[in-house]
């Protein structure tokens, strides 16, 4: 006699079925995922992006012109329009001066190469270095050949590329983004789906909170740093503030890497100029820490200082610099998402005015 398979049985196996096709799945979804890791991150930055604008083109919606209101898409391309405008004008202003000091930089490695080993010379731990040899090679990378520079011309092309590219998938989300968000929040659970709904909406106040708040951070180290580098008497102070405004909106390491610049800078000059700017960082990075940032950005996106530390080095071992440009906002996201529903673990009723689903 065959013997006889119960029921129990059965569902065991066809359980196991199911927990070995679906962890295969899951396996095969990562290893995908990893493999166009560079798309998906461009897509969230994008998506990111789009979540912070979207408020500014509610507000033009909201315009009157002639009696009637703009459509989101007519909204949207306005938006894009002043963006442009401000680009072009703020390029009109400092291109010339950034070419002017880029030339002129690239000019002086060479000359002052050597002036700058004499000097560094006379610091009694580093009269060991050959500063003639690192001469030499600073020489040889300022008048390198063709090949490299048409490299160059090549990588920045593909940036430019990807530039564009984010352009259009922003706005593409912009225009799509109520429908996008509508599929994702469908497939949640109805008796779930509200509580998600009020707290990724909460996140993404948060959001547009960082981003202005990081803003006028970018702006005051700018206009700051434009000043003292202009009164030391700095070389490229125009450029130098500009980089350093922008590169702070990576915090920490953006502004840490260009103030290396400036110290670079400096260093062609005299030892007194070095002295100033450094100075003047470690003056500024106080201020910052203990005045601005608490009240400009802690009160409104509440992330700690080790936070933000930790997040900066998981974005940039994931995807470098975009992965760091893009990760205190996922801080914020994440912990909106921890404190509703680790902290607050019990289902809290939303108001309803606030969820647009309903």
């Amino acid at each position: 006699m065959k013997p006889s398979i119960s029921n129990s049985d059965t569902v065991t196996q066809s359980s196991l079925r199911g927990d070995i096709l679906f962890a295969f799945s899951l396996a095969v979804a990562l290893y995908a995922a990893w493999k166009v890791h560079e798309v998906l991150t461009l897509l969230y930055v994008c998506a990111l992006l789009a979540v912070v604008l979207t408020p500014v083109v509610s507000s033009v919606m909201r315009l009157h012109i002639r009696h009637r209101h703009p459509s989101r898409v007519v909204a949207i391309l306005m938006l894009m329009l002043g963006l442009l405008l401000l680009a072009t004008i703020f390029l009109l202003l400092t291109l010339p001066h950034l070419i002017r000091d880029a030339r002129s930089f690239l000019q002086d490695i060479p000359h002052r190469s050597a002036l700058m080993a004499d000097r560094v010379r006379g610091v009694p731990l580093l009269r060991a270095v050959d500063f003639a040899a690192v001469a030499t090679r600073l020489q040889q990378y300022a008048t390198q050949d063709a090949g490299a520079f048409l490299y160059s011309l090549s990588t920045w092309a593909d940036k430019l590329l990807d530039i564009l590219t984010g352009i259009v998938l922003t706005v593409y989300f912009l225009i799509e983004g109520e429908q996008i968000y509508g599929w994702f929040i469908s497939l949640v659970p109805p008796a779930r789906r509200q509580r998600l709904d009020t707290t990724l909406r909460r996140a993404s106040v948060r959001m547009e909170r960082w981003l202005l708040g990081q803003s006028m951070l970018m702006l005051i180290l700018a206009v700051t740093s434009g000043i003292v580098l202009a009164l030391l008497h700095v070389r490229y102070a125009l450029a130098l503030a500009i980089l350093l405004g922008v590169s702070n909106i990576i915090p920490v390491v953006g502004a840490l890497v260009t103030g290396s610049l400036a110290l670079l800078a400096a260093a062609m000059d005299s030892w007194t100029k070095v002295l100033s700017v450094f100075v003047f960082g470690i003056i500024y990075a106080q201020i910052e820490n203990a005045y601005l940032t608490p009240r400009i950005m802690r009160t409104s996106v509440n992330l700690t200082g080790t936070a933000v530390l930790v997040a900066l080095l998981l974005g940039v071992s994931f995807a470098g610099v975009a992965g760091a440009m893009v990760a205190i906002p996922t801080a914020v996201l994440v912990s909106v998402l921890v404190e509703e529903y680790v902290a607050h673990a019990p289902e809290r009723e939303p108001p309803s005015s606030d969820n647009l689903l309903s």
